[in-house]
């Protein structure tokens, strides 16, 4: 395993069959079925239930944003150079087990020598154009703390707002229609709730003050806005949300210019 990972990266001067192409940047075969192959088995052994129509657009559908990532990090200038692919390589073998067993994981699925090589370099330059991506993502943003009243009906939201507007207290009210959090929405940037229309409307107030009735896909909503800083440090679990749809905005953003 030490011979293979110390061998420079050099593409393969004969063609290779291909699972895909991602704007001229090879996804091997050999890549496609050895991720597949992964697939297959850790679904196996947490009892995931998927079609193999499914695994394969899953595998195929990972690979080709692993291709995006890696050609942007080359484009923005990032050079891996091949001691970070031989250390992520030590690494492995050492989590695998040792030197047999990292030979025999190679073996498995098919990654032995040059393969090998290529998926690591590959799969290192896609972790460090990610790395750009999420940490573009700020630790503080400007948050609202807010409750809801949610109902199915329109009418009972309207008949809700009739009586909010006669002196009926919001959060005893949202805590009718929500015995277990009073409708307590918590603290959120904007882009973190499910509903776009609530946290439109949620930041549009000042605190103390109720929405007018908002429509979205899950029923009739009134909001009201309890406090509002206008920078407020995320909490760990609200970040990583962000940084979610962050890497997901940027590879639906790649994948609709892309030639695949």
């Amino acid at each position: 395993a030490a011979d293979v990972t110390n061998t420079p990266f050099q593409p393969s001067p004969t063609p290779r069959p291909l699972a895909a192409r991602v704007n001229g940047r090879d996804v091997s075969l050999a890549a496609y079925q050895a991720s597949l192959n992964m697939l297959t088995a850790a679904d196996a052994e947490q009892g995931i239930t998927r079609t193999e129509e499914e695994q394969r657009e899953l595998v195929l559908g990972e690979l080709i944003d692993r291709a995006l990532l890696a050609a942007a990090a080359e484009a923005g200038g990032y050079t891996l150079d091949e001691a970070a692919v031989s250390e992520r390589a030590s690494q492995l073998e050492t989590d695998l087990g040792g030197a047999d067993a990292l030979a025999a994981w190679q073996a498995q699925y098919g990654l032995n020598g040059e393969r090998f090589v290529e998926v690591l370099h590959e799969s290192e330059l896609a972790a460090w154009q990610r790395d750009q991506i999420i940490s573009a993502v700020p630790e503080r943003m400007e948050q609202v703390h807010a409750r809801q009243i949610r109902v199915r009906e329109e009418e009972t939201i309207q008949d809700i707002l009739g009586n909010l507007n006669s002196g009926a207290e919001f959060a005893t009210v949202a805590r009718q229609y929500d015995p277990t959090t009073g409708g307590d929405l918590g603290w959120f940037p904007r882009g973190y709730l499910l509903q776009p229309e609530v946290e439109e409307a949620a930041f549009a107030l000042q605190a103390g003050e109720v929405s007018g009735m908002i429509d979205s896909q899950v029923g009739y909503h009134l909001v009201q806005v309890i406090e509002r800083e206008a920078e407020r440090e995320l909490t760990p679990e609200v970040r990583t949300v962000l940084q979610q749809k962050a890497l997901s905005t940027w590879l639906d953003g790649q994948r609709a210019s892309a030639q695949i």
